[in-house]
């Protein structure tokens, strides 16, 4: 038998290249249809820190809707705690976008805008500020503000929230109903579509529209009771006094229904809400704050108040971070001390005035100046949160009854106002907890971890001549070591 031509070798050669090109290829080709298809991931991190919770897995299961994210954080400014949380969303989202990739009905997606190089899409979402994170679900949207984001003890972050927020941001945007909030009218309160910098709230209303809130009013003297679909009734700065109807059906609301309810009061105006005030702990003075001091009061003449040190939500996250809030006309709220004996019903300090301020009794007179025994020596509280637990039967837990936010001014809501300091995070706070926002999910954050390396000057010094002589010797002994072997 002949031995085979070169030319017949050459051609055997060549196919059996092509032929392992393709066997590669279509190694290559199935391993990225199995990646893609029918792919798995397992976290090894020690907090699973690059994994969603079996909560979160669940709600996005049975997505109702597809959910669009839109994050104008970037990691290229100069604010590095805006790097740092665009590092964190991003990781975060990417774990969204993965467990829905399956679903491709209803799935999570995410868009990176920059807002300055796109304007026109930008405008397209009704967002014209940076750093803003945008959730949407057909007409339905809701914010999460960098706030939202960390949990922060003594200006640190201790923990990431990313999960808890945007959980509950995309379980609000497509749920069927939006929680409805009521704004008392027929006594001259401060109206949500008026624009005057002094008393209009057209600001707030864009602020809760874009958070996924309806909106209405509400005249207590045209209905039977307070709306059944009510999540929340605001009494926005009365100027004349409600009548005892109108006190008794927010009273029942409160009670009997486990009601939420906002009262912003300004002083000099009766009220009318002495009784349900008193049911709930609360005791509005007849006064006027005044602080001359350097610390409460600004150029303006506006009253600087500080939030209290609570567990509270409403002011937990101002108070961990000292940011000031800016009230104009206030007058004093205190626990009352007559208030019923009940153990059920909770009442919190919100915030307070400085230790220089005083409660004048006697405001309307020319020049107001503090008289011991008369009037109320600071510092002082002009915000109170007060929560009624019922128990339920023979059970070891309790179920949560009605909540009752006070605040003794009102124009600190107001659009000259509501972008000063912490005022917009104390009005959406108050609200967020009032609609039991807050405990939507309870997903725990995730540790922030920080590793910090300690060495001395010697450590420094052996570091330092490890790396410029003690590497470069060991990679120049193996090339003298190869080299020689190769010569004999």
């Amino acid at each position: 038998m002949s031995a085979p031509s070169f030319r017949f070798a050459r051609r055997f050669r060549t196919a059996n290249l092509l032929a392992q090109a393709v066997l590669v290829l279509a190694l290559l080709g199935g391993l990225n249809y199995l990646a893609i298809h029918h792919g798995w991931r397992h976290d090894l991190t020690q907090n699973r820190r690059h994994s969603l919770s079996p909560e979160t897995h669940s709600y996005l299961r049975d997505l109702r809707a597809p959910v669009k994210i839109v994050v104008t954080l970037t990691d290229s400014g100069d604010d590095e705690q805006v790097n740092q949380a665009y590092r964190d969303v991003s990781a975060l989202l990417r774990e969204y976008t993965e467990a829905t990739a399956g679903n491709r009905a209803n799935r999570v997606t995410v868009e990176y805008l920059d807002v300055y190089r796109q304007r026109r899409e930008a405008e397209a979402y009704g967002i014209t500020q940076p750093n803003v994170i945008l959730v949407i679900s057909g007409d339905e949207r809701r914010v999460v503000g960098l706030d939202e984001l960390y949990k922060i003890e003594g200006r640190e972050k201790k923990g990431f929230l990313g999960e808890q927020a945007f959980t509950a941001a995309i379980l609000d945007v497509t749920s069927p109903e939006k929680k409805k909030l009521y704004f008392l009218t027929g006594h001259g309160e401060m109206q949500l579509l008026d624009v005057d910098p002094a008393r209009g709230l057209s600001a707030l209303n864009d602020e809760l529209l874009i958070r996924n809130f309806a909106l209405d009013e509400l005249d207590l003297t045209k209905v039977p009771r307070v709306p059944d679909d009510a999540a929340l009734v605001i009494v926005a700065a009365p100027q004349g006094r409600l009548d005892p109807r109108e006190e008794e059906l927010l009273r029942q609301y409160l009670t009997n229904r486990a009601g939420r309810v906002i009262v912003m009061l300004s002083p000099g105006y009766p009220h009318g809400l002495d009784n349900l005030f008193y049911d709930w702990g609360v005791l509005a003075d007849d006064t006027f704050i005044f602080d001359r001091s350097r610390l409460g009061q600004n150029d303006s003449g506006d009253l600087i108040l500080m939030p209290a040190l609570t567990e509270n939500p409403v002011v937990k996250f101002l108070a961990e971070n000292r940011i000031a809030l800016r009230f104009g006309a206030t007058r004093s709220l205190r626990v009352d001390p007559g208030r019923p004996l009940d153990p059920s019903l909770e009442v919190t300090p919100l915030a307070g005035t400085s230790p220089e301020a005083w409660a004048e009794r006697n405001y309307r007179q020319p020049s107001p100046e503090f008289n011991e025994g008369v009037d109320l020596k600071g510092p002082l509280p002009v915000a109170l949160a007060s929560e009624r637990s019922a128990a339920r039967g023979n059970l070891p837990f309790s179920v949560r009854g009605g909540r009752l936010v006070a605040f003794g001014g009102a124009d600190w809501a107001a659009n000259g106002r509501l972008a000063s300091g912490g005022n917009l995070s104390l009005m959406l706070g108050a609200i967020n907890w009032l609609v039991d926002r807050d405990t939507l999910v309870t997903i725990a954050p995730r540790p922030i971890e920080t590793y910090q390396l300690t060495l001395s000057q010697g450590s420094l010094a052996r570091l330092r001549y490890s790396l410029l002589f003690i590497l470069p010797g060991i990679a120049a002994a193996l090339g003298l070591i190869v080299h020689w072997t190769r010569r004999s």
